[in-house]
């Protein structure tokens, strides 16, 4: 098989001007990055069109350190629909430098079910992320000038909640003191976030326009005055030096898959530490011009899909038609209790005692009112025995199921997830969305609701300083809004070790989050951090330049 470098650099890539127009896209409304990557502005959207669009959603059984292959899977599906005569158009994430020079590596798919070109997607695109991430960090030059001129008055802040964000991976970042040395400011304890925890990033996520933007970045709390009094963005008097930085930032980007596929790839929070969705006008752009739109919402079904319907659907007004779960043999055998070295060798048993995972993000899928498909991502390893049994499963369940094989072979391997996807729609597409919780529960009650229902907590205990943040929301306007909660991607709980079904723990709450701007109470759960450290070996060991071309970045 050959690498996911060798299949984008054999893939002949239509002009991107040329990718717009087939779907309807005038060309002279791109606005080009090179030949290959662009920008659609966002007046382009048709709200008109989007009620006729199908939204299918791509979640996944909880994660493993062996991967799950959804974005391989969201980009599949989509291929295997064109394959199949429907228009379908992509709308996913983009990739963070922080886990391509980390442990994940890039994350634009693989094999021949890639969006292209590969090596822009994962590095600088079109600086979206730097946008977000300078933009959040002149917040903090200016708060933190304002702060030190002010010393000795009124106006002075007696806590400011505000951290800088970067691009990296960099737990040394974490705790900081900024501000020694004379003439440098206000010495003081202060810290870093990765840039995809911004609360920037989740407003240029969920946006609706550059007006709604500009309100949303007024609106960001960055601290206390000595009165009590919240301050803000606006109160900082720079909400249009800052919506300046991002006026580009908030068009969605148009790429291209392995198949000529149009893609929308924009915004990148993580669903652990953020809400875990691509922008909103991304995935309402491609509902615009395609009668599919095939999106992704991070990590498992208890992370990306639930902030996809609790968070985004909530306050966009999205509905989507369907959703999809993907599943591996590796994945099920790991929460069955097989250990990660032994999870490529067949053991259908192992595989079995998995499947409860899977059962409960079925559940929790159901109790949001969707019809689901079951897509298996086929590794090489794969043993028909196993198939077999997943399949079964799903046959037990009412619940259709199909084989992905898009990485070895394009789209063509991924007609029987199209054909079921599209069987699905016809037959029974989702109810009306039902969420987790209502606007008008407590935090306390938003966040129990998702632990007990979503997790399978027995109870939530909220840490002393969680408790006197709701002290803080309580009887505000606040209160009205979503939670976003922060834990480790790899369990039902906030223990990364609880593999399989994680049931009646207490799941305890660290901190709470004020993200004013982007309206929704971050809260974070166990030993959570949202400035991701390096492992031992990282992935940027393998990427390099070898005769003028990028390797290892797949």
């Amino acid at each position: 098989m050959k690498s996911d470098i060798q299949i984008a650099r054999e893939t002949p890539l239509k002009k991107i001007k040329d990718v717009a127009e087939s779907i309807g896209i005038p060309r002279d409304e791109v606005i080009s990055f090179g030949r290959h990557m662009a920008k659609i502005p966002v007046d382009l959207i048709d709200n008109s069109k989007i009620e006729k669009s199908n939204l299918i959603l791509v979640t996944a059984i909880t994660a493993t350190k062996a991967g799950i292959g959804k974005t391989t899977v969201s980009i599949g599906l989509a291929l295997g629909l064109n394959k199949i005569g429907k228009k379908a158009i992509i709308a996913l994430r983009e990739p963070s430098l922080g886990p391509v020079f980390g442990m994940k590596g890039g994350a634009a798919g693989g094999g021949y079910s890639q969006v292209l070109p590969m090596e822009n997607i994962n590095l600088h695109f079109t600086g979206d992320f730097h946008a977000v991430t300078t933009a959040h960090n002149t917040i903090s030059a200016l708060l933190d000038n304002y702060n030190s001129r002010v010393q000795g008055t009124g106006d002075a802040l007696k806590e400011v909640l505000w951290k800088r964000v970067l691009d990296v991976n960099d737990r040394s970042l974490r705790y900081i003191v900024t501000g020694l040395g004379p003439g440098n400011g206000i010495p003081q304890e202060a810290g870093f976030d990765i840039t995809a925890a911004s609360e920037l990033m989740a407003i240029l996520c969920l946006s609706e326009d550059e007006d709604d933007l500009r309100r949303r970045i007024e609106n960001i709390l960055l601290g206390y005055k000595r009165n009590g009094d919240a301050f803000t963005v606006k109160d900082l008097g720079i909400a249009g030096a800052i919506t300046v930085l991002m006026k580009d930032a908030i068009h969605p980007n148009l790429v291209q898959s392995t198949e000529n596929t149009p893609a929308f790839i924009h915004g990148g929070p993580f669903a652990n530490i953020a809400h875990g969705c691509n922008s909103v006008l991304a995935t309402k752009m491609a509902m615009s011009y395609g009668d599919y739109v095939v999106t992704e919402a991070g990590f498992g079904a208890d992370l990306g899909a639930e902030k996809f319907f609790n968070i985004k659907c909530r306050k966009s007004g999205l509905r989507p038609t369907l959703s999809v779960i993907v599943a591996t043999a590796q994945g099920l055998k790991m929460h069955g209790g097989v250990s990660e070295k032994d999870i490529k060798l067949p053991n259908v048993e192992g595989l079995k005692n998995g499947l409860g995972n899977l059962r409960k993000h079925l559940d929790n899928l159901a109790s949001f009112g969707q019809s689901v498909v079951v897509a298996f991502n086929k590794y090489a390893t794969d043993t028909n025995e196993e198939i077999v049994a997943i399949s079964d499963f799903c046959e037990e369940r009412g619940v259709l199921f199909a084989v992905n094989e898009s990485f070895e072979k394009g789209g063509e391997g991924a007609v029987e997830l199209a054909q079921k996807v599209v069987e699905a729609i016809e037959r029974r597409p989702s109810g009306d969305l039902k969420f987790t919780y209502s606007d008008n529960d407590s935090i306390e009650t938003k966040i129990s609701k998702v632990a007990t229902n979503i997790y399978g907590a027995h109870d939530v205990v909220f840490s002393e300083m969680a408790l006197k943040k709701l002290k803080l929301i309580e009887g505000t306007h606040l209160e009205k809004m979503p939670v976003c909660i922060a834990k480790t991607q790899y369990s039902f709980s906030a223990d990364p070790k609880w593999y399989g079904v994680a049931k009646d723990f207490r799941f305890k709450i660290n901190d709470l989050v004020i993200n004013q701007g982007s309206e929704f109470i971050v809260a974070i759960a166990g030993e959570m951090m949202r400035m991701p450290g390096l492992p031992a070996d990282p992935q940027a060991k393998r990427i390099d330049i070898i005769n003028g071309d990028i390797e290892g970045l797949s």
